[in-house]
């Protein structure tokens, strides 16, 4: 029987251990940042360790980072995260993309970036979103504090390898129809487990057809959806994306010649496979309290089925038979690590270009690092923005998560291009929406969210 994308990365990183239990994986990457490291590094220093290979780990902040004025710390935790990875880093030889460097970013933009994601490679960081990496047919997710000092230590990890799930998405995006409005809609198709206990490999005509920024888009919130990690077979897409970047491998022809070996056999086997179509796909709005809780823009919010959906109705101050354009919105968030790249960008401004946000709505745009705002800004993005009333921020997390100051008042909806709505993610008692770039800007002109793929964004 021949071997799935995922088998073949896995095999090639087996030190020990046989399948079925715990077996110990050599780790090629390592991407830290201020919030989940320090804990590790102590431990080292407890046990008098150095890192194994500190030319495989490689830093960034992000989280904590102020994306106003990115050198006013005020938050003494945060600061003091912050100060603690710059030394740490310093101290251990880490590699490290420092606040308001070049290369400065979102821990999972900054690797593809870099050219530090590659197809084969087994990455590993303190954040959940690592399934991001997955794009480039790495095998990559994330782990806890304690493993990442156990990486530091061994350039190792011990996992139980999880089953093989296909995922054939098929069909031709409608115009105003994105990524974002796939992984939304499988999830509100299979639910937040679909891929419990799973590799998912994301595959198709669909698949094949997108950007790497894209695919990144799906991978990343594969872990919306329960799966330990997506991956997405590499092509000429992906080398393309990879070639010519600094940490790109010096000879590429040679790694090129492996990276066209990772594929799924024809004769493979998944242990389970999912359909979708997307050829009648429209926009998705989130409703409720988790990413499954999402509709298609014309489809009513469902009845009340659990105690769970009474709670996010309540929550969310919405009811059953509301659709997407009753929403009615003051906030609206374009970045995060799942669309703050250039294209989200651009497909954001094209919304907003010579308009202007409605009244009631305060919008801002972080680019997820520092090269994506400079690119953004030498095309005149930032200028489209600007205009049209938003506010054009430093590079970071921001309002993905409360863990800085960019944050959503209380009972506030915002239309939010992150990857999760749970209760209080961006600041006590927001509601958050979940939606494309372009279906955020859209909302952000009309105060409430309108159908792009037929409108075109106007209100």
């Amino acid at each position: 029987m021949g071997k799935t994308l995922f088998d073949k990365v896995w095999q090639r990183h087996v030190v020990t251990g046989e399948e079925g239990q715990s077996q110990l994986l050599y780790v090629d990457l390592q991407m830290i940042h201020e919030v989940t490291s320090p804990q590790a590094f102590e431990g080292l220093r407890a046990a008098g360790r150095q890192l194994r290979h500190p030319e495989k780990t490689f830093a960034t902040m992000d989280h904590n980072v102020p994306t106003k004025d990115i050198f006013n710390i005020t938050d003494l935790i945060a600061k003091k995260q912050m100060d603690t990875l710059r030394k740490n880093c310093a101290d251990f030889g880490v590699k490290l993309c420092d606040n308001g460097s070049e290369s400065q970013g979102i821990v999972h933009m900054v690797g593809p970036e870099m050219g530090l994601t590659q197809p084969g490679k087994v990455i590993v960081c303190g954040d959940s979103h690592t399934a991001t990496h997955g794009a480039f047919g790495a095998l990559a997710f994330g782990i806890g504090t304690s493993e990442v000092e156990h990486v530091m230590a061994t350039q190792t990890i011990w996992q139980v390898k999880p089953k093989r799930m296909g995922v054939h998405i098929t069909g031709k995006l409608k115009k105003g129809v994105y990524a974002k409005d796939i992984i939304l809609a499988l999830i509100a198709n299979y639910g937040v487990n679909f891929g419990g206990g799973h590799a998912v490999e994301y595959y198709g005509e669909t698949i094949e057809n997108l950007s790497m920024e894209e695919r990144m888009t799906i991978c990343n919130m594969s872990v919306e959806g329960g799966a330990k990690l997506g991956m997405i077979a590499p092509d000429e897409t992906t080398f393309a994306y990879v070639k010519g970047r600094p940490f790109a491998p010096e000879e590429f022809d040679q790694a090129l010649a492996d990276w066209k070996t990772l594929y799924t056999d024809t004769d493979a086997k998944f242990d389970k496979v999912l359909e979708l179509d997307v050829s009648d796909l429209t926009p998705y709005v989130t409703w409720g309290t988790n990413p499954g809780m999402g509709v298609a823009f014309d489809q009513p919010f469902p009845e009340v089925k659990n105690q769970n959906d009474q709670l996010a109705y309540d929550y969310m101050d919405l009811h059953p038979g509301q659709k997407a354009a009753d929403i009615p919105i003051e906030y609206v968030f374009i970045g995060s690590c799942t669309n703050g790249r250039l294209s989200d960008l651009k497909e954001a401004a094209a919304m907003v270009k010579g308009k202007k946000i409605d009244q009631r709505v305060t919008g801002i745009v972080v680019p997820g690092s520092r090269p994506v705002r400079t690119a953004a800004e030498k095309i005149g993005l930032d200028k489209i923005f600007i205009a049209a009333g938003f506010e054009w921020r430093q590079p970071g997390c921001s309002m993905c998560l409360g863990m800085n100051p960019d944050k959503v008042p209380e009972f506030v909806h915002c239309a939010a291009t992150s990857n999760r709505n749970f209760v209080g993610r961006q600041g006590k008692n927001s509601r958050t929406h979940l939606c494309s770039p372009a279906m955020a800007a859209a909302a952000a002109i009309a105060g409430h969210f309108v159908d792009i793929s037929q409108t075109g964004g106007a209100a």
